[in-house]
């Protein structure tokens, strides 16, 4: 029986990994653009909606004035919902010194609206009808100064109406560093990005981070009006679009964009449980999948540590799959390490994996009842 588990243990180890290569193989870069802004260069709008981001939205608004963009043919449009802290004062003061920089705030909340959609929305309908592109873009991104031309570039070329680009992120606390790195390894081998990215797939994969779209394909499915209900918005519109026939991709931008998410546990939690289980397909495959990761997370444990003591006790089909089962799980330790390394935190973290797991399987548990509960709470609203 240990010979046949830790034979298992070792093909899922090496599926798992193989899966992991083709998926990062099939996950295109951004490229770096022209270094000098050239006029005719689309123009383009990028709208930041805020609510209570008085540490980030300086930071990232300023990263968007240094872009390598012509001047005239970009602008920045700060739009906040209902801010508590102190963020139109900080956003007030930076469009009193850069005319580029507008800022205005929502009405109170509609009914059944999100607060991020209704901000997007209210932003959109503000920009001027000759501009050609809109870009949606978090207050916690910090943008490269090629950024913009980059993306543009990119999206032109490649005759995309919606790319999403994913930053770099930057993790400073314990939570941070625990949980993000193995919740993007769990999103990337439980999503078929070559299936998911075709053009005749119905399935799609964004994030709200930062969305540069054709006005005219934003306007043509309703905008953010059309997913106004939505927690997740961001795939809700993207699939808007693909269903219409519009080309959404996602590419890999970390080169040029970053972003600090989440501050600690407090942040954390609350911001990953508010759209987990929609992320995940649903609260049945959300569980699964969590009871799946956290159990083969401390498999790589307990299986090599099963076969040492059968060894031990004179067991020679233990002996022999003790080899299986610690190859597989030295390469899941040397994936998870590497893993560490790739975010930039110590190595250690690698370590850590199975409490990585078991604290995302506790936020994953957290997502599916809020979910059933029908109940969201986020930055000091609950959502039906």
């Amino acid at each position: 029986m240990e010979l046949i588990l830790s034979g298992v243990w070792f093909v899922l180890i090496v599926w798992l990994l193989g899966r992991a290569y083709r998926q990062r193989q099939l996950f295109d870069r951004v490229a770096l653009g022209a270094t000098k802004p050239r006029p005719s260069h689309p123009s383009v709008a990028v709208i930041v909606p805020v609510r209570d981001e008085r540490d980030n939205v300086g930071p990232c608004v300023q990263s968007l004035l240094r872009q390598q963009y012509p001047p005239e043919r970009l602008q920045v449009l700060v739009v906040d919902d209902e801010s508590s802290d102190g963020t139109p004062e900080v956003v007030t003061a930076l469009a009193a010194q850069n005319p580029r920089v507008k800022f205005m705030r929502t009405a109170p909340l509609p009914p059944a609206w999100k607060g991020k959609t209704h901000a997007c929305w209210t932003g959109a309908s503000a920009v001027p009808r000759d501009i050609d592109w809109l870009c949606f873009l978090d207050a916690d991104m910090r943008a490269d100064p090629l950024l913009m031309s980059s993306a543009v570039e990119a999206a032109g070329a490649g005759r995309i109406d919606l790319l999403s680009c994913s930053p770099r992120h930057e993790l400073h606390t314990l939570a941070e560093r625990l949980v993000i790195p193995c919740g993007l390894y769990l999103l990337a081998f439980c999503q078929d990005l070559a299936k998911v990215q075709a053009p005749d797939s119905q399935d799609v994969v964004a994030t709200g981070q930062f969305m540069l779209m054709r006005r005219q394909a934003y306007e043509d499915v309703g905008g953010h009006a059309a997913v106004s209900t939505a927690i997740c918005e961001d795939l809700e519109i993207a699939r808007l679009l693909k269903r219409r026939g519009y080309r959404v991709l996602l590419k890999d931008a970390s080169l040029m964009l970053s972003t600090r998410m989440y501050t600690g546990w407090q942040t954390l939690w609350p911001g990953i449980a508010k759209n987990l289980s929609h992320m995940l397909g649903g609260p049945a495959r959300t569980i699964v999948l969590a009871v799946v990761a956290v159990a083969s997370a401390w498999a790589a444990l307990g299986l090599p540590a099963l076969d040492i003591a059968g060894c031990a006790g004179g067991t020679s089909e233990a002996c022999v799959a003790l080899v299986p089962a610690g190859l597989g799980s030295a390469a899941i330790f040397a994936m998870h390490i590497a893993g560490a390394a790739h975010f930039r935190i110590p190595p250690w973290y690698g370590l850590l994996f199975p409490f990585s797991y078991t604290a995302a399987g506790m936020i994953a548990v957290d997502s599916v009842r809020s979910r059933l509960m029908r109940r969201v709470r986020w930055k000091g609203r609950v959502y039906q």
